[in-house]
């Protein structure tokens, strides 16, 4: 008797929509769900070289919350390129600014370094308060 691997293809793949509501809850444990679902770790068809994760939505990252007086202490940098072109921001002025790159940065900085990693990152949507146009999608909440 012969045993035959089945590997998923890139038509086989269903993709599912979630929803999660991250008022009150830390970044880095909301980030670490929200990747595995980008991934799509949960599915048992997943292969290392096809995209298999799902649509990820997420509500109020205005509320998002960091451990042990952290706000005035993580720092994001960027930089332009230029010699002394280094710039940073507080955690507590980036919320101010836009609290969606916040969550963006950490879910991103959780995926895997490759060439799938644009293709995951285009399937979450961030929204700053509890209303979002996602409805029809019929997204399943996930409670944190």
């Amino acid at each position: 008797m012969k045993y035959k691997t089945t590997w998923t293809k890139k038509e086989d793949i269903e993709r599912n929509w979630y929803i999660i509501d991250v008022k009150d809850q830390i970044l880095g444990r909301v980030a670490t769900k929200i990747a595995s679902l980008l991934i799509g770790k949960e599915k048992t068809e997943i292969v290392p070289n096809v995209d298999c994760g799902d649509y990820v939505i997420v509500l109020n990252s205005d509320f998002v919350k960091l451990t042990r007086g952290k706000e005035a202490k993580k720092m994001y940098y960027r930089h332009s390129g230029y010699p002394g072109a280094l710039k940073e921001t507080r955690f507590d002025e980036q919320m101010k600014i836009d609290s969606r790159k916040v969550i963006q940065d950490a879910v991103k900085n959780m995926l895997p370094q490759n060439k799938l990693k644009n293709q995951r990152m285009s399937r979450l949507i961030i929204y700053k308060d509890s209303e979002h146009k996602n409805s029809a999608q019929k997204p399943i909440e996930i409670k944190l």
